[in-house]
């Protein structure tokens, strides 16, 4: 079987190499966020961070589309930023790839390498040809016979959509990760010695899509997306205010709307946000535990992604979920460069958090 993903880091395990000419690339929907780190002192320091706003429609049905807007992009928040770093750290969008656990006999790795396509034929709905596909053991029985194994399947189309506009940006992809395990990573690295009985929850608000992670004693237990996303906020925003959708996105993420001043952006995006909380209490309802007195429980949220400091949102989903919601800090337990402007990493950082899982991989990462 031919690896699709250097090697894809499931179990979430840091990668201590040292800055070796890897720079991480989130290529999403609106912009490239840009995180190069190296190891200093057995923990990471943040070396060169940046953003670079992407044009309109360069990336549709979670591919890039517009191949020379997308190189466009990296070759400027690179430059900009004076990054020398030539290999590429990025990820596919979690919602274009498929992921299936399955149970299987236990055995050593050349024989689950030697039998893995024929388990995914049974499980994968795609032509094997047709995917790049990888999988992790994820665990044992105790008594040692079965062993449950994750299959993941994206289409060749998709992961070369991506390595093409790095190639055409002049740099190499040197590892593809997926955005949902890049936010993991992200959460072990800053989090994971705070772990403990119950479900945390990672939400990440961006420009076109919104996606949940529930992690249960730190290990991941369903991962998906919502339908509530950062452009919902801005459209909702443009027709209750009057607005154009250039000038609601502009209320949304400054709070002053130039053309009435006297708009209360918290009020205007409340029915939104709650629509966002309710769907997050469905889906923790479903995949994961409401709020109770006894056993484990929800007992935190994480929120990331562009819109996660919009006005009234954190306050109004610790409200209704009824467990504390904090910003996440991507770089919590990261040292930080001289060089790093710190007003803009404390205003920025939920938006950094998949490029931050990024910036820690290396190939042999396992």
């Amino acid at each position: 079987m031919a690896p699709f993903w250097s090697n894809i880091s499931f179990d979430l395990l840091r990668s201590m190499g040292s800055n070796d000419g890897y720079v991480a690339l989130d290529i999403g929907s609106s912009s490239i966020k840009m995180v190069e780190t190296a190891v200093d002192k057995n923990s990471y320091r943040v070396l060169k961070l940046g953003i670079q706003p992407l044009a309109e429609n360069a990336i549709q049905n979670n591919m890039v589309v517009d191949i020379a807007a997308v190189a466009d992009g990296i070759r400027r928040v690179i430059q900009q930023h004076g990054v020398k770093a030539k290999r590429v750290v990025s990820a596919v969008p979690g919602r274009a790839v498929i992921m299936k656990k399955v149970q299987m006999p236990k055995q050593e790795r050349a024989e689950l390498e030697a039998n893995i396509e024929f388990e995914a034929q049974n499980v994968i709905p795609e032509n094997l040809e047709n995917v790049n596909l990888d999988h992790q053991v994820l665990s044992s029985d105790t008594d040692g016979n079965r062993m449950e194994v994750l299959l993941v399947a994206v289409k060749k189309e998709i992961v070369n959509s991506y390595s093409e506009a790095i190639a055409a940006a002049g740099l190499e992809a040197a590892i593809m990760d997926v955005d949902y395990f890049a936010l993991e990573n992200m959460y072990e690295t800053n989090y994971g010695d705070d772990s403990a009985k119950g479900i945390v929850g990672l939400i990440h608000v961006g420009a076109q899509n919104t996606s949940i992670t529930l992690l249960q004693d730190g290990i991941s237990t369903f991962t998906g997306d919502l339908s509530i996303r950062g452009s919902y906020f801005t459209e909702a925003l443009a027709s209750q205010a009057g607005l154009t959708i250039a000038a609601a996105e502009a209320f949304k993420l400054t709070g002053v709307a130039e053309e009435n001043p006297d708009l209360n952006l918290a009020a205007l995006v409340e029915p939104t946000s709650e629509d966002l909380a309710e769907e997050i209490r469905r889906t923790v309802s479903l995949y994961g535990v409401v709020p109770s007195d006894e056993g484990e429980s929800l007992k935190i949220l994480f929120l990331s992604g562009g819109g996660a400091k919009l006005t009234g949102l954190r306050e109004l989903l610790e409200q209704r979920m009824g467990v504390p919601v904090r910003l996440s800090e991507p770089f919590r337990s990261f040292t930080v460069g001289k060089n790093i402007d710190r007003d803009f990493l404390l205003e920025s950082a939920p938006s950094f958090a998949v490029a931050a899982g990024l910036s820690i991989r290396r190939p042999g990462d396992r």
